[in-house]
């Protein structure tokens, strides 16, 4: 099945240069694959405009998800909104809302989903709560389920926003720099849980990454970009140092600058089964 289908795609922020040219692309069910870039390469832009957030230019380019148009010729169609139900977006600076308990940030998965009034008061069902507390469990922080989330690592924080797609029940979830603001050892958790999701629930996954040794270690495809335009699209095994400094020349150093020692994809981590009360309290 073709999850995301994109053909002509520009998008100028000024008359003198566009952030994306002629993108086409396809992503099928069950990939991850890894979107690479030096900054300002049209990663993030990409991003939003397949999740509908922002519009391309009005010459015919589209975009389509799960075979539903979500824009057109620079407009977001009519039925953007019930496909985005099924699109989980994960940002590179969390988008959790600090003063709320981490439980509550990841029950927000479920406001596409539940009438509007519910979920303007934070009223959930006892269900709808176990399906948050077992998506916590998944990515191994139920255990800070009653905390704030701004007592949470950056790390914790970004699993969060994990769960909170796995609550929504999102079958593409796109993830724009997820590791950016993150140690190794923080990046390395972030990355095993998008890989343990994307091969036990068969949810796609677009992850826009900054570094290439995390894109060879977990994606087997990988999509570079440069000045907006797609320049390479195949297996991450040739993403070579000589390959990437014929792509990106001075700026391809920048793609493997991830300061980690970790040159192997570790095993994840166990999930220990903990108690769930405070999901029916």
């Amino acid at each position: 099945m073709l999850v995301v289908d994109i053909s002509g795609l520009n998008k100028s922020f000024s008359r003198d240069k566009r952030a994306l040219n002629n993108v086409r692309l396809q992503v099928r069910e069950g990939e991850m694959v890894a979107l690479i870039g030096a900054s300002g390469s049209g990663k993030s832009t990409l991003i939003r405009h397949i999740a509908g957030l922002l519009r391309g230019d009005r010459d015919g380019g589209k975009i389509s998800v799960f075979g539903e148009t979500i824009q057109e010729n620079g407009k977001i169609s009519r039925g953007a909104r019930k496909v985005r139900a099924d699109i989980g977006v994960i940002f590179q600076q969390f988008n959790l809302v600090s003063r709320l308990t981490v439980l509550t940030n990841v029950l927000m998965g479920m406001l596409g989903r539940v009438p509007a009034w519910r979920g303007s008061l934070c009223m959930f069902t006892k269900s709808e709560r176990m399906r948050a507390m077992t998506a916590l469990a998944r990515v191994g922080i139920d255990g800070h389920a009653t905390k704030k989330a701004r007592h949470l690592s950056g790390g914790q924080q970004q699993r969060a926003a994990i769960a909170r797609t796995i609550t929504q029940g999102a079958r593409l979830i796109l993830a724009d720099e997820p590791i950016a603001s993150l140690d190794p050892a923080s990046s390395r958790k972030v990355m095993n849980t998008l890989d343990r999701v994307n091969r036990e629930d068969n949810v796609t996954v677009i992850v826009s990454l900054h570094q290439v040794d995390y894109a060879k270690d977990y994606c087997k495809r990988t999509i570079a970009m440069r000045d907006g335009e797609v320049v390479f699209d195949g297996p991450s095994s040739q993403l070579t140092p000589a390959f990437l400094q014929e792509l990106y020349g001075e700026y391809s150093s920048e793609l493997f600058a991830d300061g980690s020692d970790d040159t192997a994809k570790p095993v994840a981590e166990p999930v220990a089964k903990k108690d769930l009360a405070v999901a029916t309290s």
